[in-house]
């Protein structure tokens, strides 16, 4: 079976790199309003009760571990108010029952499709990152491997944005085969069957003949190659 490279980062890298962003960001924001308001750095560090010097360190970025709370402090002294959330981004730190999912699928695929893990999006700026895709002739698919299901209308919606923001040609979505996922599927047949119309076990015949499956799909995987991908897996395999 072939394959075609991809290049990523670790998800704690990602998020080191983010944060110094952020944080940079912030400080240009923060030092602008404070001059914007006649405040100097001597003004700022008064009502924090930390340093002119301190207040400056912040302003330029140069605190990695400064904590929420004071960066929420700084903001509301020069006149400003921090917000902050989370978004869906790049690729999680995973767990071994994912990876044997990905691998018990991978086994039942024709040698002839290339494979790779873990692809960043094409658009830049964008962190998200498809945990793997399947290339065939003149055919793009991603593959998103979910271990245990629980919410049908976020896993929807996570999936239909991928689905068009990823530059493929459809979406393979991987379910181990358990009771969780019998009564997830049974829950949201009909919240999911227009996002994957292919039956899944047409979709994966097709794919062990290297043939483009014909659509989305959604691909449930026996326990007994969930168990086998498992062991060739492990630490001491």
């Amino acid at each position: 079976m072939m394959s075609f490279v991809a290049t990523h980062e670790k998800p704690a890298d990602r998020g080191a790199r983010r944060a110094a962003i952020t944080l940079a960001t912030l400080g240009t924001e923060y030092r602008t309003a404070r001059r914007d308001r006649g405040l100097s750095l001597r003004d700022v560090g008064a009502a924090l009760n930390i340093s002119h010097v301190a207040a400056g360190r912040v302003e330029r970025g140069l605190v990695p571990g400064v904590s929420l709370r004071m960066l929420a402090r700084y903001a509301e002294v020069v006149g400003l108010e921090l917000s902050v959330r989370a978004y869906a981004g790049g690729a999680p730190v995973r767990d071994s029952a994912h990876v044997a999912l990905l691998a018990a699928f991978r086994a039942q695929l024709s040698p002839r499709l290339s494979w790779a893990t873990e692809v960043p999006f094409p658009s830049t700026g964008d962190a998200r990152a498809w945990d793997a895709l399947i290339r065939g002739d003149g055919w793009l698919y991603g593959a998103e491997a979910e271990t245990a299901p629980r919410d049908v209308q976020a896993l929807g919606r996570r999936m239909s944005t991928k689905l068009r923001d990823g530059n493929v040609d459809g979406l393979l979505l991987l379910l181990p085969s358990t009771r969780r996922t019998r009564e997830f599927l049974g829950a949201g047949e009909e919240h999911l069957a227009p996002l994957f119309p292919i039956p899944g076990g047409r979709a994966l015949a097709l794919l062990r003949a290297g043939l483009d499956p014909g659509g989305s799909a959604i691909i449930v995987i026996p326990r007994t190659r969930l168990s086998a991908a498992g062991r060739d897996h492990s630490p001491s395999a």
